[in-house]
C-alpha cells in the first residue's frame, strides 16, 4: 500500500492542503489506488510544537514514504529565529534528507488565463515549458558558509560548488525531459564569470553526444532572465543550478497570470518525490478563505504522474482544473474582471474541483 505524508506547514499551508487531500482522497477511491496518508509536521507549525523546524520524526516518515505532498512553510512569527532554526531550512533539510537533487518546475499557461498574465497575450499565449532545477546543491548547500570577523568589520561568505556526478545527473533528468517533449533543452549558466558554471557547461556539452536528437543551447543566466519576459516561447526545457532555478523559475511562474497556479516535483533517483506549490505561505492572507489551492491540486496530479504511476488518475484532476477554470471560476488571485468570471474563495475552489471530477 503506497504511503504518503502531508505536511501543510505554515500561512495559508493548512488551507491549500484540505483541499488537495479531499481531491486526493477522491482519486484514491474513484481509481482503486489504495493509498494511506498520514499528516505530519513541518516548518514554523513543527517549531511551535518541537522546536524544530523538521521533527526526526517527519524526516523518517517521509523518507519511508512514497511521495510526500507540502502546502507552505514559513512566516513572520519565525523570522527573528536563528538562521538554523528558521522553518525555510526544515524544507532544505528534507530535500537534502531525501536527495531529492532534481526539481521539475513547469510555466504551462491555461487559455482561460492568458489575460491574467502581466505580459502581452500574443507574448505568452500558448506557453508550456518546464524548469529543470538542481536542488541540493550549489550555493544553498555549499562549504564553507558562514559570518566572521569583528562588528563592523564582518564578512559574509557561501560557496558555490557542483560535481561533475552532481551536474551529470540532472543533466541526465533534463535530457530526457526535453526527449519527451520538444526536443530542446537550453542550459543556463554564468560560464563567463563563474567557474563553477564552465565546469557545468562543459559536463552537459558531454551529454548532449548520449542525445543526439535533443538541441542543446546554452545562455548566461542574465539573458535568460531577460527572454523569459522578452520571448518565453522559445524554451522548451531549461536546465541549470540551484540559485539560478529558484530565481529563473518564480519569473516565469508569473508569466502564466499567477504563482498560484504552479505545481512543483522534487525527485530523487528512486523517483520518490516531495510535491509542492511554487508559492510561498502567504501569512498575509492566512485563514482568510482567499488562497489559490489549484497549485497544490496539480502537485497532487504530478505526484500521481511521477512517483506513484497512476496516470489515468493524474489526467483526470487536470481536466478537472481546465473545466473549473473554463466555468468562469477564478481565485482572487486570477481574476481578471473579464466577463463571466465568478470570484471564489479557496474551499469553493477545491469543491468546484471535486464536481468536476464526477
Amino acid at each position: 500500500m503506497p504511503n504518503i505524508v502531508l505536511l501543510a506547514g505554515d500561512g495559508i499551508g493548512p488551507e491549500i492542503m484540505a483541499e488537495a487531500a479531499r481531491v486526493l482522497d477522491r482519486v484514491n477511491v474513484q481509481f482503486s489506488l489504495g493509498l494511506n496518508t498520514e499528516h505530519c509536521l513541518i516548518g514554523g507549525a513543527a517549531i511551535d510544537a518541537t522546536g524544530e523546524p523538521l521533527p526526526d520524526e517527519t524526516l523518517a516518515k517521509a523518507k519511508l514514504s512514497d511521495a510526500v505532498l507540502l502546502g507552505a512553510v514559513g512566516g513572520p512569527k519565525w523570522d527573528a529565529l536563528p538562521m538554523d532554526k528558521r522553518p525555510e531550512k526544515g524544507l532544505l533539510k528534507i530535500r537534502a534528507g531525501m536527495d531529492l537533487f532534481a526539481n521539475l518546475r513547469p510555466a504551462l499557461l491555461y487559455p482561460e488565463l492568458a489575460s491574467a498574465s502581466t505580459l502581452k497575450e500574443e507574448v505568452v499565449s500558448g506557453l508550456d515549458l518546464l524548469i529543470v532545477r538542481e536542488l541540493i546543491g550549489g550555493i544553498y548547500f555549499g562549504e564553507p558558509r558562514g559570518i566572521e570577523g569583528e562588528l563592523g568589520q564582518r564578512v559574509g561568505f557561501n560557496t558555490d560548488r557542483y560535481s561533475e556526478p552532481e551536474i551529470e545527473r540532472i543533466g541526465r533528468i533534463a535530457f530526457d525531459a526535453a526527449m519527451a517533449r520538444n526536443k530542446k533543452l537550453c542550459s543556463v549558466d554564468k560560464a563567463n564569470v563563474l567557474e563553477v558554471t564552465v565546469l557545468w557547461r562543459e559536463v552537459m556539452e558531454r551529454l548532449s553526444h548520449d542525445y543526439p536528437d535533443v538541441e542543446l543551447s546554452h545562455m548566461y543566466v542574465d539573458n535568460a532572465a531577460m527572454q523569459l519576459v522578452r520571448a518565453p516561447k522559445q524554451f522548451d526545457v531549461m536546465v541549470t543550478g540551484n540559485l539560478f532555478g529558484d530565481i529563473l523559475s518564480d519569473a516565469a511562474a508569473m508569466l502564466t497570470g499567477s504563482i498560484g497556479m504552479l505545481p512543483s516535483a522534487s525527485l530523487n533517483s528512486d523517483k520518490q518525490g516531495l510535491y509542492e506549490p511554487c508559492h510561498g505561505s502567504a501569512p498575509d492572507i492566512a485563514g482568510q478563505d482567499l488562497a489559490n489551492p489549484l497549485a497544490t491540486i496539480l502537485s497532487v496530479s504530478m505526484m500521481l504522474l511521477h512517483s506513484l504511476n497512476a496516470p489515468k488518475a493524474a489526467a483526470s484532476i487536470e481536466t478537472a482544473v481546465k473545466q473549473v477554470l473554463a466555468s468562469g471560476l477564478r481565485t482572487q488571485d486570477i481574476a481578471t474582471g473579464a466577463s463571466g468570471e465568478q470570484i471564489v474563495g479557496c474551499r469553493a475552489m477545491g469543491e468546484a474541483v471535486l464536481k468536476a471530477l464526477n
